[in-house]
Formats: structure tokens, C-alpha cells, sequence
């Protein structure tokens, strides 16, 4: 299998994306993008007013998302992606068309609700709030064909595991 040149870090709000993304990002010398930076302004708006958003209301979302990747790997890049990538079909949407299977590789950072819940209480800045995590974890359908890690554990410790586990 080819060595990833795109790791999407994924999993419902408050399970650590963006921080563990920025530092795995940074530990390997790749690029950062936050899939949080792709939405429109009326859907950050639905969700700042605690609204899930529906699929197609994603759609838009998703193609940009699969287009900056798809860019990326046309430039020679590689990518640290953190996106919620909640359904098996949003995840499909994000892989970009032409580079060999293995290019894009999906890390699950797992963590009980509480911990989510908790973390959520406490952060600043976002418009997903702890409104929005019940609706996420209703859609969550946790993947087959990632690599699972605690994400209730220390940064560093997560970023060493996708390290060693994806042979980076």
C-alpha cells in the first residue's frame, strides 16, 4: 500500500482534530487545513444556532474539501485534514479522484461522550457547540477502515501513535 500522503483526522466535535492535526501537521513538516475553514457563512451560522446541518447542505462543504485535496496532491503536497467526516458517504467525498489506494488514510479519534461533552463545555471560539454533539454522534458511523485511536488521551501521545501505526 502507498504511504499516505493525506491523513483525515475525523471524528465528532470536541474529539481533538484541529490540536492533534496543527501537531501532527508540524511533527511530520506536511500541510494543515481545517475543514472548518470550508463551510459557508450561513451554514457556520445554522450551526453557531445549535442546527446540524443536513447532507445537502454539505455537498458544497465536501466538493471544496475534495478539490483543496485534490490540489494538494497534484502539487506534491501532503495534507493533515481535520474534518468530522461523520458518514461513510462523506468520507468517500473527500478522497480525490486518481492517486493510489493507501494516498488518503482516515484516523479515528475516539472518545466517550463525556469526554467530548466536557471538552466542549470549555472551549472558546467555535461556533459547534456541546448543542450540536448529540446530533453528531446520532450520525457518527464510526468507520471500518481507519485507524481507531484514543483520542481521551494527551496530544503527544496520540500524534506518536498515528505516527508509528501509519509508518510515518
Amino acid at each position: 500500500m502507498e504511504a499516505p500522503r493525506i491523513i483525515v483526522l475525523m471524528g465528532p466535535a470536541g474529539a481533538g482534530k484541529t490540536t492533534i492535526g496543527i501537531a501532527l501537521a508540524k511533527s511530520l513538516g506536511w500541510h494543515f487545513l481545517d475543514a472548518d475553514d470550508f463551510h459557508s457563512p450561513e451554514n457556520v451560522e445554522k450551526m453557531r444556532q445549535g442546527q446540524a446541518l443536513s447532507d445537502a447542505e454539505r455537498v458544497p462543504w465536501l466538493t471544496a474539501i475534495r478539490a483543496a485535496l485534490a490540489e494538494a496532491v497534484a502539487n506534491g503536497y501532503r495534507v493533515v485534514l481535520a474534518c468530522s467526516a461523520l458518514k461513510e458517504q462523506y468520507r468517500q467525498a473527500l478522497i480525490p479522484e486518481g492517486p493510489p489506494q493507501g494516498t488518503v488514510r482516515f484516523v479515528y479519534l475516539r472518545a466517550p461522550p463525556s469526554v467530548l461533552r466536557e471538552r466542549l463545555a470549555h472551549r472558546t471560539g467555535h461556533y459547534a457547540g456541546p448543542e450540536l454533539l448529540a446530533s453528531q454522534l446520532e450520525t457518527l458511523e464510526e468507520p471500518r477502515d481507519a485507524l481507531w485511536v484514543d483520542a481521551s488521551r494527551d496530544p503527544e501521545q496520540i500524534v506518536a501513535q498515528i505516527r508509528r501505526d501509519l509508518a510515518l
